[in-house]
Formats: C-alpha cells, sequence, structure tokens
C-alpha cells in the first residue's frame, strides 16, 4: 500500500496555537461550501465558516480529531496549510452551559424580528451555538 503523502497544518487563534503537526488531510467548511485539503493542493486563500474541523493525522477513527472553529481565514500551499481562526475549540472545551445560553439569545434575537436586529449577526451566533452543541454532543 502506497504512503500517503502528508503536510504540514498550523492552526492559530488570537489566544493560541491550537494545533500545530504533520496531518494527511483537513476538512472544514468556508463560505463558499466544505472543502476537503491533501498534500499538493493547488494554492489558495479563503475564508472559513463556523463549523466542524475534521483532521486526519492518520487512517482509522484513532487518527481523527474534531474541533468546532469558528471564522477566520485558511491559506493552503502544496505542503502546508495555515488556518488563522477567532476561535478554534476541541469538544471537551466547550461550555455547554455557555453554548445553550448564546442558542437561546440568537433565536429570541430572530423570531423577535423587530427592525433594529442585525438578522445577519444573529444568524452567525445561532450557527456558531449550534456547532459547539453540536461537536459538544459529539455529532460531527
Amino acid at each position: 500500500m502506497a504512503d500517503i503523502k502528508k503536510f504540514q497544518l498550523d492552526i492559530i487563534s488570537p489566544e493560541r496555537v491550537f494545533y500545530t503537526g504533520d496531518v494527511e488531510m483537513v476538512e472544514l467548511t468556508t463560505t463558499e461550501g466544505d472543502i476537503g485539503i491533501y498534500a499538493g493542493h493547488i494554492p489558495l486563500t479563503t475564508v472559513v465558516a463556523p463549523g466542524v474541523l475534521t483532521i486526519t493525522e492518520s487512517s482509522g477513527e484513532d487518527g481523527l480529531k474534531y474541533a468546532a472553529v469558528l471564522e477566520g481565514f485558511m491559506e493552503v500551499l502544496p505542503d502546508k496549510v495555515t488556518i488563522l481562526a477567532q476561535s478554534c475549540e476541541w469538544p471537551e472545551e466547550i461550555d455547554m452551559n455557555r453554548a445553550l445560553e448564546a442558542k437561546k439569545r440568537a433565536e429570541r434575537r430572530i423570531s423577535g424580528g423587530d427592525g433594529s436586529v442585525n438578522m445577519v449577526r444573529a444568524e452567525l451566533a445561532l450557527r456558531k451555538s449550534l456547532v459547539r452543541i453540536g461537536l459538544a454532543e459529539g455529532r460531527k
């Protein structure tokens, strides 16, 4: 069986270097849709949207890592991917009570329907909370 080529993945948030290592693949959501990156990918710069980030370090279930990534930018080069994330959390770092409260607040703003609510911001807040809740509950 042929060896799968790896590439360097760096994920950086304002608080910390979230992840750094050699990986086989990374999958995440961009503003253009879901994307999967392997070594040798064409150069690309894109906007990261709230979603679940899947890191494949090696084949098999033990080689998979999941995280909630909430907005940012990604630069893809043939041998390196850098993600600059506004926020990134491992499932065990997610505060479920905080995420549920954020979901309730966003739903109230959306259903309130008065003209003073920025619907784009409210919908983005709802999406972020749903990503966190889903990942904390084990849904990828």
